[in-house]
């Protein structure tokens, strides 16, 4: 190669090297360009971003604040919803008293499960006392009698022949004493012998004890001496209710056939179920207070009895707290609870059972508000002597309506009442 075409070709290189750097330089100017301009459009849409960004804040914030005013607003008005309005004029003319919840005594109690049954000592279980035929059984089932009242009539052959027996004892016994007199008579006339006169005596004596037996049979029987008639009739034994009717018209019964129940049920019993390890607790003259959940009062009463031997299957001691029972709410076959008192006593917090009331399910005690009342719900613990522990919901020296507030919850209603319509 000569020296021409070395320079050829120095020079070819060397141009090629200055367009590749020309071409190198436009591309990054136009980058340059294009990027800042991209720049610029990325700021302007962070910029309107940022600008929309504040603008949902603000919004939202603006919602937010409406929702907590919203929100405060449902709570005034639940609370609203809640007072009852009592002026003081109102309370007075409802004869409505205020108290401060203050501290009681109470004694320790032990719960016990247990049954409501008869008294025992005033159920009776009737029978005739003589075999029959019903002729009448104008009482029904259910029905409240008297002491004395008929309960039944039979028709009895046994009853009969002791009528009849009677009668005829009451026939020889006149004619002994006719006989007798006679008799004596001739004897202090010295026209009949001593004799005579004795054997009259004698004679009257025995109609006298024969007259006597007959009707004290009857009278055992309840009968009476009515004639020869057959009926005899079943009376009740005491006031209380027929509980239990086994007797139809036309019906033969026995002598000791049950045909009636009759108990006194103004006050029943409380049986309940005794463990061994409470049998120094529970003793008679004890303090009980029975509870049902069929009902939403309680009654307080005394174990009156507590039995000394334990069951074998049970290995308990049967137990019952006499009830009073005046408006039959305690029904013979009702499942209770009997919280029987035992240890010290201690102070709680209680209010006058008739303070405590049920509003939806929920017990409630009336507190007293400006300008009203507010339904305050309590966790109630046991009662005693009329008044309920409250276990919370309550603060000592909290004033509530103390007496007549079912008039308060009377309100309650009628106002809610009037909301829903």
């Amino acid at each position: 190669m000569d020296k021409k075409q070395k320079l050829a070709i120095a020079a070819i290189l060397i141009v090629t090297a200055l367009a590749a750097g020309a071409i190198t330089l436009g591309g990054k100017s136009g980058s340059d360009e294009h990027g800042d301009h991209g720049k610029e459009d990325t700021h302007a849409e962070h910029k309107e971003a940022g600008h929309k960004e504040n603008d949902d804040d603000h919004a939202a914030g603006k919602s937010a604040k409406a929702g907590d005013a919203h929100g405060d607003d449902e709570h005034d008005a639940h609370d609203e919803g809640e007072r009852i309005a009592f002026s003081a004029e109102q309370m007075r003319v409802a004869g409505i008293v205020l108290a401060d919840a203050g501290l009681s005594d109470m004694t320790g109690t032990l719960p016990l499960p247990g049954e409501i049954r008869f008294d025992a000592d005033r159920t009776a279980h009737v029978v005739p006392r003589v075999a029959g035929v019903v002729e009448a059984a104008p009482v029904r089932l259910g029905q409240a009698v008297k002491k004395g009242q008929l309960l039944a009539i039979i028709d009895s052959g046994a009853i009969s022949d002791l009528r009849s027996e009677a009668q005829n004892a009451q026939q020889r016994l006149a004619l002994a004493r006719d006989g007798y007199a006679r008799e004596k008579k001739l004897w202090e006339e010295k026209i009949s012998a001593e004799q005579d006169y004795l054997q009259a005596r004698a004679a009257l004596r025995e109609a006298e004890i024969a007259a006597r037996n007959a009707a004290q049979k009857l009278a055992a029987l309840g009968a009476g001496g009515d004639g020869s008639s057959g009926a005899f009739q079943i009376r009740a034994p005491f006031d209380g209710v027929v509980v239990e009717k086994h007797i139809a018209l036309g019906e033969m019964v026995k002598e000791d056939t049950a045909v009636f129940t009759l108990s006194d049920l103004s006050q029943v019993w409380a049986e309940i179920d005794v463990p061994a390890s409470a049998l120094d607790a529970v003793r008679v003259g004890a303090a009980a207070t029975v509870k049902a959940s069929a009902l939403s009062s309680s009654a307080s009463g005394k174990v009156a009895y507590v039995g000394a031997l334990l069951g074998e299957q049970t290995r308990t001691a049967k137990a019952h707290v006499v009830l009073p029972n005046p408006g039959g709410a305690w029904r013979p076959g009702m499942f209770v609870t009997v919280e029987v008192a035992a240890g010290a006593a201690r102070q709680v917090l209680a209010v006058p059972d008739d303070a405590v009331h049920t509003v939806e399910n929920r017990s409630v005690v009336f507190t007293a508000a400006e300008g009203g009342f507010i339904a305050q719900p309590v966790k109630t613990g046991r009662s005693q002597d009329g008044r309920t522990e409250i276990l919370s919901g309550l603060e000592p020296g909290q004033r509530y309506a103390a007496r007549n507030a079912f008039l308060v919850k009377a309100e309650l209603g009628k106002a809610s009442a009037e909301h829903a319509h």
